[in-house]
């Protein structure tokens, strides 16, 4: 078992607000993304959650991909994200792809800054 694990925290997204709150538009774009990066997805669930006393409700979407998963949340009412990809690196190395889909999921929701992290998992043994 050995994979790269890519998270991302998103703050003061720039973006036109519909990208934090339309989880049919961005679930489409999201599928284009992981085929633009050369990953497969296999299948996929977009929720938007009800608006609360905070706000309007955020999206969660995720797609599950023949190499892993990819994963957003969006927090609207502070115009954040936090951004998962996991990439299983078993018959071949697809951690150039999950960097490459990594970048367009940032590029997308234009953060004033970013924290991200990379984390190896597993062995090559």
């Amino acid at each position: 078992m050995q994979g790269l694990h890519l998270t991302a925290d998103l703050h003061n997204c720039r973006c036109d607000p519909a990208w934090l709150l339309d989880a049919d538009r961005l679930g489409d774009w999201c599928i284009k993304a992981v085929q633009a990066a050369g990953l497969q997805p296999v299948n996929q669930l977009f929720h938007t959650f009800p608006a609360t006393e905070h706000g309007p409700g955020g999206i969660t979407a995720t797609i599950l991909l023949a190499e892993s998963h990819m994963c957003i949340h969006t927090w609207p009412e502070q115009k954040a994200v936090t951004l998962d990809v996991y990439v299983c690196n078993f018959g071949g190395d697809h951690s150039a792809r999950a960097r490459s889909l990594m970048q367009s999921l940032v590029e997308r929701f234009a953060p004033e800054w970013t924290e991200q992290r990379s984390l190896d998992r597993g062995d090559e043994s």
